[in-house]
């Protein structure tokens, strides 16, 4: 989680034009068309009488001008609508700072100049297991279906129903990976748009029309949907009922039930390559003008669907979260199934902190909260009293770069507040799942490594199950049974972490950084 107001995150929304030439193998179109739409984020704050924006992703705060504040509407579900040149580059900009969301009410409607499930190939990679649950869920009007069958030992399993429900199979003798397997499926595809999906998940009805709403946007390269829970949750006691419970409201595959920008160290910084939709330009190796497209990266096992994010922000394409298009995925319940996954999952923070150094670290911290959290961690009166001083210090600072502001030291103790409250909130975190292994060391010989630990434990444990107890209505969660599953899942995580760091001799995924060293998007 980044710090949720970095001291001195400006910007300014000018109506002066888009944004630079993207690379060769990033979107060569950005203009938005007319009649695109969008609204603020839920969590933008209009501040000092509306003179700048508190938001987005990352969190920033932008100045408007005169101009755009007069085009914002004033409501906070109010959309502003595309309709000449100035109004496109004000979405664009919003859109691009995480700061507004596309929103299509109609999303699908016959007549709309949105493509239809006959642009859209779905490739299903798989090893040794029935598809026809899913084969069933699937419109009866897509442009293919492309399987890819993964080395498994009984091929037969794999194809039945495939061919009647219109699709081709594509066999890798032996096994090479889901990025290979989602390679060869797009490679097979003969439509502008592919849609990947897990073969243990089962789409709701209606979840691909919003997906492909978002493809009116030709900056945009991929969309996800919300990866959900799997049929009810089981109410039986036990480790398998309190992990289904857990899952269904905590899964890290489930991004929350809010849209947002896809930005590395955002809010949702990746998506799960369980279910995507991806515009095949941007993600089909080499082009048929020569040029090297992005593709998912087959000498990766782990983290595969994270590369290929980075890989394509940096390249300039755009991708959104759109969480009312739902699918329901087979959550692992046996414990040490469960456990095993997220320790596997830990080890692919390794590899992705060497490819992007910046874009994966444990906790992003500017020196002044970084210097807070320390102090605070020291439990001394004098250490609580100089986390006082530097804090106060650093809202005078920050205040003296808002001086465009009517209030300015009103709006820098705002920001500073929320920055560290970001900060404190990461720290905790991190105490528990990425240095655990360093902190057990301490535990013997230090009763403030005890008590800290334990505070951190606790208060993130049970603010995490606040926010996300009611996720799924019919999960619920009870406080005890979260905090207990969310320490075993940073128990295994943090595990898998170290591991990985120490297979490939590399400190990169431990190491804390700055705000001002995110990665850039061209």
């Amino acid at each position: 989680m980044t710090s949720p107001a970095p001291a001195g995150a400006t910007g300014n929304a000018t109506l002066k034009g888009m944004a630079p030439p993207a690379a060769a193998d990033g979107p060569h179109d950005l203009r938005l068309p007319d009649g695109f739409r969008v609204v603020l984020d839920r969590r933008a704050r209009r501040i000092d009488g509306g003179e700048a924006l508190l938001g987005g992703a990352p969190p920033r705060l932008v100045h408007l001008s005169p101009t755009a504040r007069d085009l914002l509407p004033a409501g906070p579900r109010t959309a502003l609508t595309v309709t000449d040149p100035t109004t496109r580059a004000l979405a664009r900009r919003l859109l691009d700072s995480g700061l507004a969301h596309p929103v299509f009410p109609d999303a699908g409607k016959e007549g709309e100049e949105v493509p239809g499930a006959e642009d859209v190939t779905v490739v299903v990679p798989v090893k040794d297991r029935s598809l026809l649950r899913l084969l069933a869920t699937l419109p009866a009007n897509v442009g293919g279906l492309v399987v890819v069958d993964d080395g498994s030992d009984d091929p037969g399993t794999v194809a039945a129903g495939v061919v009647a429900a219109g699709g081709t199979v594509v066999r890798h003798e032996r096994p090479r990976g889901p990025a290979a397997a989602r390679n060869a499926g797009v490679a097979a595809a003969r439509t502008p748009f592919v849609v990947f999906l897990d073969s243990d998940v089962v789409p709701e009805p209606g979840w691909l029309a919003p997906l492909l709403a978002h493809a009116a946007d030709p900056a945009v390269a991929m969309v996800a949907p919300r990866i959900v829970a799997l049929g009810p949750v089981s109410d039986g006691g036990g480790a398998r009922g309190a992990i289904a419970r857990y899952e269904a409201v905590r899964s890290s595959l489930d991004l929350g039930p809010d849209p947002a920008l896809i930005v590395p160290r955002s809010r949702v910084a990746y998506v799960p390559s369980a279910a995507m939709l991806v515009r095949v330009d941007a993600v089909s190796g080499s082009g048929a003008d020569g040029r090297e497209r992005i593709a998912f990266d087959e000498g990766m096992h782990v983290a595969e669907d994270v590369d290929l994010v980075l890989r394509l922000h940096a390249a300039g394409w755009r991708m959104r979260y759109e969480p009312t298009a739902r699918v329901a995925h087979d959550h692992r319940t046996d414990p040490s199934e469960w456990l095993a996954r997220k320790a596997f999952y830990g080890t692919g923070a390794a590899p992705l902190a060497q490819r992007h150094p910046g874009a994966v670290p444990p906790v992003v911290l500017s020196p002044w909260s970084a210097a807070v959290c320390v102090l605070l961690l020291l439990q001394r009166r004098w250490s609580v009293a100089g986390a006082a001083v530097v804090t106060a210090v650093a809202t005078e600072r920050l205040s003296r770069k808002l001086t465009r502001l009517d209030r300015p030291r009103l709006s820098a103790a705002r920001l500073t507040a929320l920055g560290l409250s970001g900060a404190v909130w990461q720290v905790g975190s991190a105490l528990t799942r990425h240095f655990w292994p360093v902190v057990a060391l301490a535990l013997p010989f230090s009763s403030r490594a005890r008590r800290a630990v334990a505070a951190a434990a606790l208060a993130e444990g049970i603010a995490d199950w606040w926010v996300h107890r009611d996720r799924d209505p019919a999960a619920r969660p009870g406080p005890v049974g979260f905090l207990v599953a969310h320490r075993l899942d940073d128990l295994a995580y943090g595990a898998g972490l170290w591991w990985g760091a120490l297979r490939r001799r590399t400190t990169a995924p431990l190491r804390p950084t700055g705000p001002g060293t995110a990665p850039k998007q061209k």
